[in-house]
């Protein structure tokens, strides 16, 4: 009897450190688990889980269903509200204007090309992640934005009639300038937008469950190649630093996995998204008139401009090396 008593003893002492061996991160993103930045954090969590033997687990959410946006997630991070999370880059640029970099328009036409730029950012992106007391875990590719809208874009005053949703200050200075009302709306938010009717049109590639819900009420999608912006996901610094070197070794495969993952299934995206929004009912132009295209183009200028005064030295750094095809 005395040593059943010791063996339950032993047993309770242990209990709280098999416990402990678990951490679970919460991270949420703003979007559908089946767009882009969804399918990250799903397939982070994934390698988390492998790569930790799941001593860490990773409790995804989406849809902003932890009510952060991405414009207010870095400091949700900062603050411990939340360990790690996904958050749209643009929106972002209050915290340090580098994460416009990738959403900067007409500056990529291509998925190699974004690519490019995404490794050209990326330790700046890091630098002002550190910053905030924040550590890098991967990015996030979009395919490209285009306009949907509930009338066809034949012309620059057709332009002009729009409400659009933006992603952030860069879109809203281009589209402004065409005479657009533009405002930056979080996408979690831009539904009872379209509902209540403020808003006609959104700036969006309507990737993955993001589409489902636009077509409701969007019927024709242009196609401009705004941009191929990025997500960007992080994680606390002091919570990574917490961490057992073998887990944050963890940590740091299952984000270089992530990512590459995540550019493997961008190769295919686009074509998948256009076949779900044809399906339902949608217009797609791929040849948008060259007058809409130039209208935008004159505005894109200008707002790039804007950023590069804003950014500093670190704008002609990068968009040097990427214009002269450096890697």
């Amino acid at each position: 009897m005395r040593l059943f008593h010791m063996l339950a003893g032993a047993l309770l002492l242990l209990q709280p450190v098999a416990v402990r061996a678990q951490t679970v991160w919460d991270m949420p993103t703003e979007y559908p688990q089946s767009a882009m930045p969804g399918l990250g954090v799903t397939i982070f969590a994934k390698h988390v889980v492998e790569s930790s033997a799941g001593k860490l687990q990773i409790r995804p959410s989406f849809d902003a269903a932890s009510g952060i946006r991405s414009a207010g997630m870095l400091a949700a991070i900062a603050e411990g509200r939340v360990q790690a999370g996904d958050a749209f880059a643009g929106a972002l640029e209050t915290e340090d204007p580098i994460f416009a970099l990738p959403s900067l328009p007409f500056l990529v036409t291509s998925m190699a090309d974004a690519r490019r730029l995404a490794d050209l950012a990326r330790p700046f992106l890091a630098a002002a992640l550190q910053k905030k007391g924040l550590r890098l875990l991967y990015l996030t590719p979009w395919p490209p934005s285009g306009i949907w809208s509930k009338a066809p874009l034949n012309t620059p005053s057709d332009l002009s009639s729009l409400s659009v949703r933006t992603y952030d200050k860069v879109s809203s200075e281009v589209f402004a300038s065409t005479g657009a009302k533009a405002a930056s709306i979080s996408f979690a938010d831009t539904m009872p937008r379209l509902v209540d009717g403020s808003i006609n049109a959104v700036l969006s590639s309507g990737d993955g469950g993001a589409g489902r819900k636009l077509w409701e009420y969007l019927p024709y999608f242009s196609e401009i190649t705004y941009s191929l912006p990025l997500s960007v996901a992080s994680v606390n610094g002091a919570v990574y630093d917490g961490l057992s070197p073998d887990l944050r070794e963890a940590v740091d495969a299952a984000g270089h996995q992530t990512e590459t993952e995540l550019w493997l299934a961008l190769s295919t995206r686009l074509q998948e998204n256009y076949q779900r929004m044809r399906q339902n009912g949608v217009t797609i132009d791929q040849s948008p008139a060259t007058a809409v295209i130039t209208a935008l183009q004159s505005g894109a200028a200008v707002a790039q401009h804007a950023w590069c005064t804003r950014s500093g030295p670190t704008c002609n750094q990068i968009l040097d090396a990427f214009k002269s095809g450096k890697p």
